[in-house]
């Protein structure tokens, strides 16, 4: 939607309410893909518990330290180090960590 897009604005009781947009223009909006979104949830404990992205994702979906340590072939010491810091990871690593949860590299770079 970055050309212009003609928005028709719904008022109830003289304040704005709906913003409808053509349709063409609401699907380019939605991901064609489920790995392109990142869930309300895993970016609530990212800004609420300041949790980075790896260690949102993986209490989002319920795994515990050891869970995702295994699947991706590392230690649960060396999770809980990638999970305390800010620091990036090397390729390798997030696609490690990207399959043992099920995602995209892309999910899980902040």
């Amino acid at each position: 939607m970055n050309a212009h897009t003609d928005v028709q604005i719904i008022e109830h009781n003289g304040e704005p309410t709906f913003a409808v947009i053509p349709y063409a223009d609401y699907l380019n909006l939605i991901p064609r893909d489920e790995n392109e979104y990142i869930p309300n949830e895993v970016v609530g404990l990212m800004v609420k518990k300041r949790y980075n992205s790896i260690k949102a994702w993986r209490k989002h979906l319920g795994f515990t330290q050891k869970e995702v340590a295994q699947k991706a072939g590392i230690t649960q010491a060396a999770l809980s180090q990638m999970e305390k810091t800010d620091n990036e990871l090397r390729s390798g690593t997030l696609d490690k960590l990207a399959a043992a949860m099920d995602l995209s590299v892309e999910q899980l770079t902040d």
